[in-house]
């Protein structure tokens, strides 16, 4: 990987793509990410406002957002103007524009689990392809809320669980099982979602796979014959708090 200072080309049919860079659930820092096309390179252009002062580390990582993943290359740093440029030798435009990968950007070199803002890029980006199914609470709890199932440009799923009634503090285990909120002691756990914060009354998961291994994707989904348990403590039948149905069980 061979890395430098961007500078653009005069280049009226070259090509551009710029995704956007935010913390979830936080307001503050938000900017965007412009990948540029530059003969056989690309520049990578970060525009930030709301930083703090001093000088910002950012990454190129591998998945997703809601995954985490390795570093595959560090850009240059993001100065006192919110700006950031760097040249990229060893990845064509294409391949960045298709790749499983997010950008991020930190506070600083001594607190890098300080994100400022960060984003999802190529392959991972949102389209506007979605489904809510409804989160019924489960007395005495009085927690409730939805589930948003939204389509990833490579066929994956970003599944956003979004809940009211939640305690500061807590977390709240979440799966997908097997059959309906209808069944008879319940089905078996098929995909386990990240836990919700019980702060926000939010969680977020990339879905590629099964627990067991097996590819699914955004469409297999909506024909899935599956619904949602969110749990008070651990993911057990007598602990659920938080139910709803999805894919062929919602009419």
């Amino acid at each position: 990987m061979t890395l430098g200072s961007g500078c653009k080309k005069d280049d009226v049919s070259a090509r551009e793509t710029s995704y956007e860079l935010k913390v979830q659930d936080v307001l503050g820092v938000t900017g965007t990410a412009t990948f540029i096309e530059t003969g056989n390179s690309v520049t990578i252009d970060l525009a930030l406002n709301g930083l703090p002062s001093g000088i910002h580390p950012a990454e190129l990582c591998m998945n997703t957002v809601a995954e985490g993943g390795a570093v595959v290359f560090n850009l240059n740093t993001v100065n006192e103007t919110g700006k950031s440029s760097t040249l990229v030798t060893s990845m064509s435009y294409d391949q960045l524009i298709a790749y499983d990968g997010f950008i991020k950007v930190m506070l600083s070199t001594a607190e890098p689990l300080v994100i400022l803002a960060q984003g999802d890029i190529g392959g991972n980006v949102i389209t506007e392809t979605n489904i809510t199914y409804n989160l019924d609470t489960i007395q005495p709890f009085g927690v409730s809320g939805t589930a948003l199932f939204e389509k990833r440009e490579n066929g994956n799923t970003l599944v956003t669980l979004n809940l009211e009634g939640t305690i500061a503090g807590e977390v709240y285990p979440a799966t997908i099982n097997l059959s309906s909120i209808s069944t008879i002691g319940g089905g078996p756990i098929t995909r386990t979602l990240n836990s919700v914060n019980g702060t926000t009354g939010k969680s977020y998961t990339t879905i590629r796979e099964l627990d067991s291994g097996l590819n699914i994707t955004y469409d297999n989904w909506l024909v899935y014959n599956g619904y949602i348990n969110i749990y008070q403590t651990s993911a057990v039948f007598d602990n659920i708090i938080c139910h709803g149905d999805i894919g062929s069980n919602v009419n």
